[in-house]
This record gives C-alpha cells, structure tokens and sequence, in this order.
C-alpha cells in the first residue's frame, strides 16, 4: 500500500512541485517566507552534507503553508538513491524545525552500532529532563502534567479538542512559551487551566520524565515533557476564551473502570499514563 503522506518525484535530485522552497541561508530575520513559483532561480534551498548510506539523506525541506501549525515536505535521497518526499507539519518556523532535524540526525548517527547504554555516569540523574539541556530546550514544545492531589486522587481535563469535534479526557497540558523553563510552563498552565497549583513548598513537587516524547512521530515533531506534579486548589481557572475546558477528579481505585467506561475520547498519551497507573 502506498504511504498517504510521501509524494515521490521521479525527475531526480529536482523537485518542482510548486510549493515554496525555504531555506535559513537565504531569509532575511523578520521578514515573512514568500513563496516562489516553480523552478524560480530565487528559490532558497537548503543542501544537507551526505549521510550513512543506510539511512535516507535528507535534501531538502520545502515550506507549503505557514499558520499556527507550518506544513512542509521533506526530499529526502533513500539508501538505494532514489527520491522521496515526505510531509510533515510542524509548529516550529523553517529555521527551528531545520535545526531540529539537524540535531535529531545528529543523535541518531552517533548512537548508530551500538545497543549498549551509556555509561551511568554520564546519564542524567532521575527528575532532570532532556528538555532542560541547550541542546534540546529549543525543540521542547509543550508539557503534559499529571497531577495528584493531597488525597491521592488525580487531576484531569475534560477539554472539547476541534481537530476531533468532541470532548476529551486529558491531563492537563500546554505549550511552552518563548524564554520559560518547562516547570514554570507546568505551573502556569495547571493554574490556567484547572486553577490548581504546584505544591512548591513540597520537596520533589514536579518530577519530569528524564526524555521528552514525540506525540505522533508519523506526522509531526511535536515534543512533549511529561511531568508528574503535586499539586493543590490554588483559585479559579483562567482557560483562553477559546478553551472549553472542565476539570475532574480521579481517584486511582476507579481509573480501572474510567477506562473501560468513559464515554469521552482518549489521547494515546493520557490512555498509557491511566493504565500504569490503575495496576500500580
């Protein structure tokens, strides 16, 4: 079956499908991405040095639409040389997301031949998230926070999510702005959206997994930090306008039967943090 989201160019190393070609070497800071017409010597490009013949090499990223979410193409070079193109959507500009893709190629190659761990030593200690180090911040888009209450019981969300015109049942979540760390996100958002509050005075009160996640790895970079927090009632929620959020309650004894009955939509994520929950 063929993959819905790769068109694939038969005409070689050129691609001229017609979308605009973006590069970082050719935008000017602050001014708007234009597009170009097809074959338009003005186009920008960005070139990629080659890479191990055993995974593809990526050629060239192609900037379709621009908005709250960016859509892109990817041409990559496959192993046996011919040509494929792949699309992606992104919140990151062009110039973050080529960065990104730089620094993911990067990791990928020099753990390449081994299956062994890293030392110990220089492995980060529990609590200390990847989304903390220069290498990763920028590429850190939002948090996931899984909040327990002084009872025992979990805080979640019923949120009305329009890309699925429903409901859904969710930890509480957000998008890291611009310069904050992801604990101040965490508590800025929890306060937002549920008005409950990080547990500051609590030692170990926000515990982040020790890697960020990627939310759909065949469509999108999204890169999420999951926290589980200690949290208590701070005051009343302040949801942007266009949230429709309510929280709840959740006491471990019936996320067993939350899960199996619960008439509202389940993000992947929420659903796997549930179950692991409702065995521990």
């Amino acid at each position: 079956m063929s993959d819905p989201h790769s068109t694939t160019d038969t005409t070689g190393d050129e691609y001229t499908s017609g979308a605009s070609h973006v590069s970082q070497a050719n935008h000017t800071p602050g001014v708007p991405y234009a597009p170009h017409a097809p074959n338009d010597p003005r186009a920008p490009r960005i070139s990629y040095a080659p890479r191990s013949p055993r995974v593809p090499e990526l050629i060239d990223i192609e900037q379709v639409s621009e908005g709250w979410v960016n859509k892109y193409l990817l041409h990559y070079r496959k192993p046996d040389g011919s040509p494929y193109t792949y699309e992606s959507v992104s919140r990151k500009k062009l110039d973050e997301y080529h960065k990104e893709l730089m620094h993911n190629a990067t990791v990928n190659s020099s753990n390449q031949g081994t299956s062994e761990p890293r030392d110990q030593s220089t492995q980060k200690s529990q609590g200390q998230s990847t989304c903390d180090s220069p290498s990763q911040s920028a590429f850190c888009d939002g948090v996931c926070i899984v909040p327990e209450l002084p009872d025992g019981s979990y805080l979640l969300i019923k949120e009305f999510r329009y890309p699925l015109n429903a409901f859904c049942a969710a930890f509480p979540a957000g998008l890291i702005d611009p310069g904050e760390t992801p604990e101040a996100a965490i508590d800025r958002e929890l306060q937002e959206e549920t008005g409950y509050r990080v547990r500051t005075e609590e030692a170990n009160a926000i515990r982040l997994l020790s890697k960020t996640g990627f939310s759909s790895t065949g469509m999108t970079d999204e890169n999420i930090q999951v926290a589980f927090v200690k949290a208590q009632i701070a005051g009343a929620a302040r949801p942007e306008p266009s949230e429709l959020i309510e929280p709840f309650t959740l006491k471990r004894t019936a996320i067993r039967a939350f899960l199996d009955e619960t008439p509202y939509l389940l993000g992947t994520r929420t659903q796997l943090i549930l179950e692991l929950l409702a065995v521990q």
